[in-house]
């Protein structure tokens, strides 16, 4: 891909290194007889790319979710950009989830909407002059290497174009953090590999990263550090 420009946070960066995200014994549970996570801790650094990788139901999702204000622990503390997340906050969850982009598993692609207006809409929604707009989803589009399926219908794309898509939503806002759930689970392992590459070449650009998997071998491509889950435990992995 032609090295371009990244899209540009709007906002103030923290200075490199320091702690954008954190979990300080945090436990959650949904009524089982294990947590899903039990007295997690760790801190996430602007300019880092982690791997969280656990089987599939092991809470990945879940600390996601509580990066994001979707949940609320049961005990502990989580914060972002160095304040706590309380999703009963309503506007200000709101202004800390504009500095994060967020990719899901199964895209999440409005069907009655071009590639070009996925993208954009949530820049619509924030009210951002329309001319800034346009100027962005370009970039977006360009980083990801879509520039020509612009007008396209997403149902038309294969599944890797689709994400590509969606990574491109996730990045149009110029988030200083990436939250990439399984974001290669529904393809195939060619497909995979291309999409983790885009995310490692946005890590160069200066993107903070977390990229859940439950795919081992998928974490021996990049030389990123890589967390696992595990009876509700964190651990520190690496590779031999």
């Amino acid at each position: 891909m032609t090295a371009v420009t990244p899209v540009v946070s709007p906002y103030e960066p923290t200075s490199r290194g320091a702690i954008i995200a954190e979990l300080y014994q945090v436990t959650k549970s949904f009524g089982g007889a294990l947590p899903c996570l039990h007295r997690v801790s760790w801190q996430l650094r602007r300019g880092d790319f982690y791997f969280l990788t656990g089987a599939s139901g092991s809470g990945k999702s879940t600390l996601l979710k509580l990066l994001c204000g979707q949940l609320r622990p049961d005990h502990g503390i989580v914060r972002l950009f160095g304040e706590e997340v309380n999703p009963q906050q309503d506007r200000r969850m709101a202004q800390l989830r504009r500095r994060l982009g967020v990719i899901f598993q199964d895209f999440k692609l409005l069907g009655d909407r071009s590639v070009a207006e996925n993208v954009a809409f949530a820049l619509l929604v924030r009210g951002i002059p329309k001319a800034e707009i346009q100027q962005r989803v370009q970039t977006a589009l360009k980083l990801v290497g879509l520039s020509h399926k612009a007008n396209a219908n997403p149902q038309s794309l294969s599944g890797g174009e689709q994400q590509r898509v969606s990574i491109a939503r996730a990045i149009v806002g110029g988030p200083e953090l990436l939250l990439a759930d399984e974001p290669t689970g529904n393809l195939d392992p060619q497909t995979s590999q291309q999409i983790l590459a885009l995310l490692h070449r946005l890590h160069q650009h200066g993107l903070t990263v977390l990229f859940t998997t439950h795919d081992l071998a998928l974490t021996r491509l990049v030389p990123h550090r890589i967390l696992h889950l595990h009876h509700g435990k964190l651990e520190f992995l690496t590779h031999p």
